[in-house]
């Protein structure tokens, strides 16, 4: 008995009257070891009786709190939402649904869900669609609900079958809303993304003038040069201007022939008639070089994104490298090894800017080195060409490396760069159909590298 009074809950009924029951049906020739085993059981049964109501109530617990979280889920929708059976009878509904129809849940569930919608031939579509596509998904079906006010209001609808746990179809879900604000948020969407080119450009364009506000010095000296030798060419073709008028004067007067003699000889009428194609062909030749550079000029500031014409891509690496090296303050030894006759498809003035910031880029690494250098290698690979672009300055850090192509992303200091030069690259050779990679070089100094398909391959497609 000592054990059994040791037991804490629940109470035991006490031993004499247990007995007196058992005497009561004749069984009090059982022993006191037999009953306290009952005893036993029964408090085992009664504590596991108290496990199953806990865990019961935790489940319930549980089962509530779900509930609620599908409640708030299906509450916070803007969209609206309809639950169905197999028979097309509402089962549930959200308040997306109620504020639109303006009408109470009771009003709604157990009736059928195409009285929801506002003529004859939305809900006779709406019948067969739920006829036809029992068991299987329906996305945009465009059809008229009745709105709180009355009136037919067109609504996107997108159907998805609802099963139970062993898969057996129960019925439908209908999601739907409504087309005016869809074309809305298109519109709305279609401005931004129009936003967002037009800004694109302006960035584009606006890293276009940056690049030839750098150029500037290089494009003055590049034009001084002709220009100053046609002006030279000019007034020495003035000085032979006069002379020439010198003479013939005499020979109208009709001198002497020993007077047209020595003015002839005096004037160097013949020298001069010896150098005068020499500075007619000097002349026209600075004229041309003056208008190629303008020409080029021209070609590198246009908005020519939608110009799509063969070019040779040596040719593009050329002039960058000799506009950007005359505008260096040091200056940039710079070594190129191109294949010849690399055709491309694409603008060529796109095309230059890049190879103008690849280019930039590398001066400004190499600025305030005795000797800043720069290779430029170029080979076939396939049917496409790979250019890279290697300088022998620091070479680009671990933690700027990941993110040297991020829009307004950069390491010089401020004034010194807009952050658009490398970003607005990588997007046009990638416009191009190629790729723009940055690394270091295992010798030292950045090494940036682009593929571009070749015209032929291009072609061929």
């Amino acid at each position: 008995m000592s054990g059994a009074a040791r037991r804490p809950s629940p109470p035991l009924l006490p031993l004499e009257r247990l007995h007196h029951a058992a005497a009561a049906d004749g069984l009090e020739n059982l022993g006191e070891d037999l009953w306290i085993e009952v005893i036993q059981k029964m408090d085992e049964v009664y504590n596991d009786l108290l496990q199953y109501e806990v865990a019961l109530e935790e489940k319930n617990t549980a089962l509530e709190e779900s509930q609620q979280f599908v409640l708030s889920v299906l509450a916070s929708m803007s969209d609206i939402l309809v639950v169905c059976d197999r028979e097309g009878r509402i089962q549930e509904v959200n308040r997306s649904l109620l504020e639109f129809t303006g009408r109470q849940a009771a009003d709604l569930l157990g009736h059928k869900f195409t009285e929801l919608f506002a003529d004859d031939g939305s809900r006779e579509a709406a019948e067969n669609m739920f006829a036809r596509h029992s068991g299987q998904s329906l996305h945009d079906c465009e059809l008229n609900l009745t709105a709180a006010d009355g009136g037919g209001v067109p609504v996107s609808l997108n159907c998805t079958p609802r099963t139970n746990h062993s898969g057996a179809q129960m019925g439908m879900v209908i999601t739907g809303r409504p087309v005016g604000e869809l074309r809305r948020a298109y519109q709305a969407l279609h401005e931004a993304h129009e936003d967002l080119k037009r800004t694109q450009q302006q960035l584009l364009h606006s890293e276009k003038m940056a690049s030839l506000g750098r150029l500037v010095a290089g494009v003055a000296h590049e034009l001084n040069n002709p220009i100053s030798f046609v002006l030279g060419n000019v007034h020495a073709l003035n000085r032979y201007a006069q002379r020439l008028e010198t003479y013939l004067v005499a020979m109208h007067a009709q001198a002497p022939k020993a007077e047209l003699d020595r003015l002839r000889q005096e004037l160097r009428i013949d020298r001069m008639l010896e150098d005068l194609p020499s500075l007619i062909e000097g002349t026209v030749e600075g004229a041309e070089r003056t208008r190629d550079i303008v020409d080029n000029l021209k070609r590198f500031s246009a908005v020519d994104r939608d110009q799509v014409q063969v070019f040779d891509l040596g040719q593009v690496v050329e002039r960058a490298v000799h506009w950007v090296a005359k505008a260096a303050a040091d200056k940039l030894k710079v070594t190129t090894d191109l294949p010849e006759g690399v055709e491309v498809v694409g603008s060529p003035g796109q095309m230059q800017q890049v190879m103008m910031n690849l280019v930039q880029n590398a001066s400004d690494a190499t600025a305030g080195l005795s000797q800043p250098t720069l290779e430029i290698a170029g080979c076939l690979l396939g049917d496409r060409v790979e250019v890279c672009f290697r300088d022998n300055g620091p070479g680009i850090a671990a933690e700027h490396l990941p993110h040297i192509f991020e829009p307004f992303y950069t390491t010089k200091a401020v004034g010194k760069g807009t952050g658009l030069g490398l970003a607005i690259s990588y997007g046009l050779v990638e416009r191009h159909g190629g790729s723009l990679t940055a690394s270091n070089h295992p010798d030292g100094g950045a090494r940036f590298c682009l593929t571009l398909p070749l015209a032929s391959s291009s072609a061929n497609k």
